[in-house]
Order: C-alpha cells, then structure tokens, then sequence
C-alpha cells in the first residue's frame, strides 16, 4: 500500500513537470486535498527531503499548498516561463529573501571610470575584425562545470567569482578544474555575509592563486581559515576588469568572449519558484543576488541572458535561468548590467573565437 502510494505520487508531480512545460494558456487546476498531499510526498521524495517533527511537517505542507496555488495561477496565464515545485517550494517568500538573498554592497570606486580599453579589442582576432556571435553557451565549449549549491551561507558571490574563473582557466589551458568557494568564505570575506564581486577577485590575484575544490571543499558554514590548504595555488588569475555599467551590448561582447559575473535582484517570489522559459516578469533593480554569465541567445522574438546560479539543479532550469535581455531600460533586466558586471584576466586568450567558428 505505501509503494503504491509512493508510485502514485512520483507519477502525479512528473505529470505536473511535464504540464509546466507549456506557456501558453489554460485553466487554473481545482485540486483535491488528496492530490496536493500526494503532490507534497512526491515532492519530498524527489528533493531528498524529511521532517521528523510532525508539526513542522505540517507547516511545510500548508506553504507548499500556497505556493503550489500560486504556482497554478502563474501557469495558468500566457508567459514566456513557467513556475516550478523547485527547491524552494517548501519556504515563505520571506524565508527565501532572509536566507538566500542579501543585498550586494557596491564595489571600491563605483563611480569610477568603468574599463573601456579593451572593448574595440574584443571585435578582432589576431588583428582580424570578427562579428560577435547572435549567440554563445560556454557550457558547449567546455567551460562550465555543473551548477553548485551555496545552501543557507550568503556566498553566491564566491560561486560567481569561481565559476568565472573556472571558466578562463579552461578557456586558456583546456583544464577544467573545480575551485574553492569555501577558501574565498574562510580567507578573504571570514563570514558567510554579503560581499562584493571585486573582493574575490582581487584575493586570488594577491593570494597568487587559488585551491581545488577538492581540496578545500565547500561546507556552506564559515570556519576559519585553512592557510595550509591557502597555499595551494591550483589556478592563478593576472587580474580582473570591469565592464561599462548599464550597457547590455557591451556586455554581451563580453560574454562573447568569456563568463563574467553580476548581479541582480532575486526578490520576487517568481524568481524563487522560477521553472523553465525566459524570465520577463516583474523585478526590480536592487541587487541582492550574484550570478554568473555564460551565454546568451534569442528564443522566438525575445532575447535572453543565460544564468549560472548557485542553488543546485532543483532550482530552474537544472540550476540555470534565461533571463530577458535587451530590456528598454539601460540596468538591463533584473539590474543585471548595473552593479558593474567583471571578470578575470588571464594571460592571452587561446583560440577561443576560433572553438565559436567565428570567421
């Protein structure tokens, strides 16, 4: 009886999965008490999820049934995404702001100068000009590990800052090696609180590199700092840059030519239940989320930023967002091009617009 009960559940939240796929509109689903409850167990059999405490239990469920309402209601309308039972879908709106998102403090010298010596750079190869590609994913070039999770620690901009640096290591050396957010956590910020996107950057380069995360893994808790595993220098950067603040085809040529990290806001509850699609729904500008850019592209009419987060592969689209790019508004979506966005420097770029068959 309960295998079946168990089996009923799975099939019934892989029916509700395969209904989010479509955008387009239909009626909202009346569901029995019965079938939100299955729903429920199915969910926490596939998120690997338990509550010893009955109560709890209890309080989890009558959230999940809210979010589910509103889940129904979103994908019931004509939207170019839907909303998911993901990772999230357990929590309060205002558990999710408290816990994973923490508003960004802005960078030493915001109001200095952005980097513009090396932008024309980024329209030639070898002396030769090349047009910037309508589209790239630097997960097909081999640069992109699997999407990671920060958990409750307020890191995502250690995992931004690796992701890059992950990245321009394997674009210059082919080596994809996974790297130590926990050593920017213990090393640099000593805390799981809110940094900058320069902070970690700007360690690497004076720390003269950086650990494997193997090495050095990942707990999702400050402990202090492991100078023995600080010395171990597995990938070095020459520096970081800046890129021009509130300027989106800037920022695409950039992508164009590596992963570069950001930030936006991730305030709304559609953020948090986000599930496959291009994000265009509301959100505002004040940034409390750092990310990775690995790509862009267009789906249909409506052009969009690809998104590496940091809340594992439950979470949208196995870990990543298409967010909706070329916005009427010079922040970008989200306030995805304001923070400013930067990335790692690392010496001579490799042929990587000939791996783009850029001619």
């Amino acid at each position: 009886m309960a295998a079946s009960y168990l089996l009923v559940s799975l099939l019934l939240i892989s029916s509700l999965s395969l209904s989010l796929l479509s955008s387009s509109s239909s009626p909202i689903p009346v569901r029995s008490e019965y079938e939100v409850s299955l729903l429920y167990e199915g969910w926490l059999i596939k998120q690997n999820k338990s509550y010893k405490d009955p109560l709890e239990k209890k309080m989890r469920y009558e959230i999940f049934k809210d979010n589910l309402k509103y889940i129904d209601e979103h994908n019931a309308g004509n939207h170019t995404s839907t909303l998911a039972l993901n990772v999230f879908a357990d929590i309060t709106v205002e558990e999710y702001r408290s816990t994973y998102l923490g508003t960004l403090p802005p960078p030493p010298g915001l109001d200095m100068m952005d980097d513009e010596s090396n932008v024309t750079d980024l329209f030639h190869y070898n002396g030769t000009p090349v047009a910037v590609p309508d589209s790239i994913d630097w997960r097909d070039f081999g640069a992109v590990l699997p999407v990671k999770n920060q958990g409750g620690c307020f890191s995502c901009w250690a995992f931004t800052a690796v992701a890059t640096v992950e990245a321009i290591n394997q674009i210059i050396t082919g080596d994809l090696t996974p790297l130590s957010e926990q050593q920017l956590v213990d090393c640099k910020r000593k805390s799981c609180n809110p940094y900058t996107l320069e902070g970690p950057f700007e360690y690497i380069v004076k720390n003269g590199g950086i650990d494997s995360g193997q090495d050095y893994p990942y707990t999702a808790v400050y402990h202090k700092c492991d100078t023995s595993k600080e010395n171990n220098k597995v990938v070095t950067i020459d520096g970081y840059k800046r890129v021009p603040r509130n300027n989106e085809n800037s920022l695409k040529t950039h992508v164009a030519r590596q992963p570069v990290a950001t930030a936006v806001e991730a305030y709304e509850r559609a953020f948090q239940l986000h599930g496959t699609g291009i994000f265009t729904k509301y959100c505002g500008t004040k940034l409390d989320h750092a990310v990775a850019l690995i790509g862009y592209g267009t789906e249909g009419s409506t052009d969009y930023w690809l998104i590496k987060n940091s809340w594992g592969d439950g979470w949208g689209e196995a870990g990543y967002m298409r967010l909706e790019r070329n916005v009427n508004d010079p922040v970008g979506k989200c306030g995805v091009a304001s923070y400013p966005p930067m990335y790692p420097t690392k010496t001579k770029h490799v042929n990587n617009f000939r791996a783009m068959n850029l001619k």
